[in-house]
């Protein structure tokens, strides 16, 4: 059961499972980048795990060792977004074991970040400082470029790049879009496809057609964010016009047949081979920075259940 798994081995589980997926743009079991490998994303999962397991860290330091981790293993920025998104969850999961409650919400997501000091945020910072994410520029407050301002007010920090960035805006919102948008898609994925894999693959495209993913509009501008928005959408309006999911918004059980399986997987391919098609710039990694999110809630949650095979797809 996930219930007898420690948080840091459900945080593990999320990230392996996210990566596995031969998610378009993605570094995946099938696809390397130049510079970063599967194996990387594999290893930097075992390293955060083990951080997420140590109750005594406050929120800040869990997220800046996790980082310091990540470095430690890979020497390099995999997860950052993830470690973001994560944080926060483990935290708030921690207290439902604690109260013997069964389920994490978003409610108790938002009351946990309240909670946050400013030196959670000086720590946080100085972790974002360490892992050096792609794109990030300069903003006139907040900057965390200035790793020596001080105490940080966390929260009003994500407030002001929330329009931006959509790992800030979850802080904003309680993890909102991983509590509605992202548990949504998977479960829509799971009805639709016969395994795991694929029913993440479509909740990372259906939530790329959902929203411009913010780490390609930080990198090349909203434009492009746009146009890889647009593709997705091109795959997702195979599913979402077949018998098949009009079946499923019934309230009836439905899988994909062949041919729209088909048609599906090769626009899934066409948006592949053009996020590819200017090295890595065009990476998708905010939406599976989100995913990852979405599968940890799924876990600890238990929408997802073991076996993690076909089998428990119904």
């Amino acid at each position: 059961m996930i219930d007898s798994l420690s948080l840091g081995r459900i945080a593990t589980l999320a990230c392996v499972l996210e990566v596995t997926a031969p998610k378009p743009g993605n570094v995946h079991r099938g696809a390397d980048f130049e510079d970063v490998t599967f194996s990387d994303f594999l290893i930097s999962a075992v390293a955060i795990g083990g951080v997420f397991d140590l109750a005594d860290l406050s929120f800040g330091q869990s997220v800046l060792q996790a980082v310091k981790q990540t470095q430690t293993f890979v020497g390099t920025n995999t997860n950052l977004g993830i470690v973001l998104l994560l944080a926060p969850l483990v935290n708030a999961a921690r207290k439902t074991r604690l109260h013997g409650e069964k389920r994490l919400t978003s409610e108790l997501v938002a009351e946990c970040l309240s909670e946050l000091t400013a030196a959670d945020g000086r720590i946080v910072f100085e972790a974002i400082a360490i892992a050096k994410p792609a794109g990030m520029g300069e903003v006139p407050a907040y900057d965390v470029n200035e790793t020596s301002q001080g105490e940080v007010d966390l929260l009003a920090a994500m407030e002001l790049a929330a329009d931006r960035d959509s790992i800030a805006k979850q802080y904003t919102n309680g993890m909102a879009d991983v509590f509605g948008l992202g548990q949504r898609l998977l479960s829509q994925g799971r009805e639709l496809f016969e395994d795991l894999n694929s029913a993440i693959v479509f909740a990372h495209v259906a939530w790329m057609a959902q929203q411009p993913d913010s780490l390609i509009a930080r990198k090349l501008g909203l434009p492009v964010a746009q146009q890889a928005q647009q593709m997705a959408q091109r795959a997702v309006d195979v599913v979402l016009h077949s018998d098949a999911f009009e079946a499923i918004k019934k309230g009836q059980a439905a899988r994909l047949d062949e041919d729209t399986a088909d048609r599906f997987w090769q626009r899934v391919a066409d948006l592949d081979f053009w996020l590819r098609s200017d090295g890595h710039l065009r990476n998708p990694g905010t939406t599976a920075d989100l995913i990852a999110a979405t599968l940890f809630v799924a876990l600890y949650n238990g929408t997802l259940t073991l076996p993690l095979n076909g089998s428990n797809v119904s």
